[in-house]
């Protein structure tokens, strides 16, 4: 073998000895209650990564062709990597507690590895390739979700996560095997060229869709969400929303396009269906929520609905639109997590909308802050998050079908809806009366930096058309 090929591997080298540097240190020091340098050097490591990736890198193709890389795929990596870190930032206070410091080094580890399963899953050539990153980065995600192991709430959100882990990871293996009887391979290259419109390879599509839309939560696929994100501490629950949501539309994007390509007015209308289900559906599920953790359960298979109007362009604008549409929605759905989290961990646990009645009386800033995230993921402009709407709504246009038109004028209804349910929030904050409103108190040093992170990238994304640009060169 040629080793000399995994140095084509920068993302998954460098992520990989983090991982190694993180295990090492946890080992090194386990048995000390007070480990304050852990949590820097683990974000350091991750910037580190980062700043790496950002530089630019010629697509390659190894291992047979089982690896394979692109600029839109690299930068996709960068981004995720990004959102991790901003994960591990806002996690300090949460891992300070009395329960869960002892494992702050396994949330680290295991939290790397979900990472680069995704990376994995993102350069696969190949089904097995794919179904092993996948796996890769399932599975850790489950023991990350029961890591508030007493709560009971957190143990029943896991097991229905592994559950309909398993069973959407079985369906989609279902699927992969009747696209291999059928073609005779895995290879993606191979796979395009000798697919055919046959009944068998339809059930195929329709089997491999269903596996990836329980990954994404995209309605009729979604059941799982709402228990797991309550269950899920929130420094979780933000990863799931985010990361792992954005890896798994991003590949689903990259395989309809690259390997489902002669099926193409098979799948565009299955996505028209989803999307619609998807966005309607969670919009109305989401305005009869009163704990915050399963409004934004909601929000983000609205979101992910959102997502895939990328997808039905099916052009390199559509890869550029959903790559920064998950840049905005990272910056501002982290946002929102780390108040929530902060208020979590200052109001015993609740995290309760009535427990945000009067907040900005007591705690102005976080209201603030919380406003614009809020204004961001519901599309208002001049944030960042209007710019991603648009962006996905020109690439679906682009398709320039009479049922293109219809899924986009029903998501604009929708937009509004979720105006509504958004501003809900808002008015918590700043309108409704609450005799014994949470005090007011100050966040930690790494919640402040992580809010500003988010919040400069809310303005600065909106503003800076640049970064659409750089990102849709690189998709071109």
């Amino acid at each position: 073998m040629d080793y000399s090929q995994f140095l084509n591997m920068i993302p998954e080298a460098t992520l990989m000895a983090v991982l190694v540097i993180v295990f090492l240190a946890d080992f090194i020091s386990s048995g000390k209650t007070i480990r304050k340098w852990f949590n820097p050097l683990v974000c350091i490591l991750m910037l580190a990564q980062v700043l790496i990736n950002i530089c630019p890198q010629e697509p390659v193709s190894t291992f047979g062709g089982l690896y394979v890389t692109s600029h839109s795929v690299n930068i996709m990596k960068t981004i995720l990597a990004a959102g991790t870190l901003i994960v591990f930032i806002q996690s300090r206070q949460w891992l300070s507690r009395e329960d869960t410091k002892r494992y702050e080094g396994e949330f680290y580890m295991l939290t790397i590895s979900t990472l680069l399963g995704m990376f994995m899953m993102m350069s696969s050539g190949s089904f097995l390739m794919f179904f092993l990153g996948l796996e890769m980065a399932s599975v850790p995600l489950a023991c990350l979700v029961a890591m508030d192991k007493y709560r009971s709430n957190s143990a029943e959100g896991a097991a229905k996560f592994i559950l309909t882990a398993t069973f959407s990871s079985g369906v989609m293996l279902y699927g992969i095997s009747f696209i291999y009887g059928s073609v005779g391979t895995l290879y993606f290259e191979d796979v395009v060229e000798k697919l055919t419109v046959t009944p068998m390879n339809i059930m195929g599509l329709v089997f491999f869709f269903t596996g990836l839309g329980f990954k994404i939560s995209l309605v009729p696929f979604h059941f799982w969400t709402a228990d797991t994100y309550q269950g899920a501490p929130t420094t979780v629950t933000g990863y799931l929303s985010v990361i792992s949501k954005g890896a798994a539309a991003f590949t689903l994007m990259t395989i309809l396009m690259k390997v489902f390509a002669p099926m193409t007015v098979y799948w565009e209308y299955l996505l028209y269906i989803v999307i619609v289900l998807s966005i309607t559906v969670a919009n109305l599920f989401a305005i009869r929520q009163s704990e915050l953790k399963r409004f934004m359960a909601f929000s983000s298979i609205s979101q992910a609905g959102y997502i895939m109007l990328a997808v039905v362009g099916n052009s390199s604008m559509g890869v550029a639109a959903l790559i920064y549409y998950v840049l905005i929605y990272i910056v501002a759905n982290m946002s929102v997590f780390s108040i929530i989290s902060v208020i979590e961990q200052n109001n015993h646990g609740n995290t309760q909308m009535d427990a945000y009645n009067g907040l900005y009386t007591t705690n102005p800033k976080l209201s603030l802050l919380m406003t614009l995230a809020l204004f961001s993921l519901g599309g208002i402009p001049p944030f960042a998050g209007m710019f991603s709407k648009f962006f996905v709504f020109m690439a679906a246009a682009q398709q320039g079908s009479t049922w293109a038109y219809a899924v986009l004028f029903l998501a604009l209804i929708n937009t509004v809806i979720s105006l509504y349910y958004y501003l809900l929030i808002v008015k918590a904050m700043y309108i409704n009366k609450n005799e014994n409103p949470l005090p007011a108190f100050k966040s930690d040093f790494n919640t402040k930096l992580a809010l500003a992170i988010c919040t400069f990238g809310i303005l600065l994304f909106g503003i800076g058309s640049f970064f659409y640009e750089w990102i849709y060169q690189a998709a071109s």
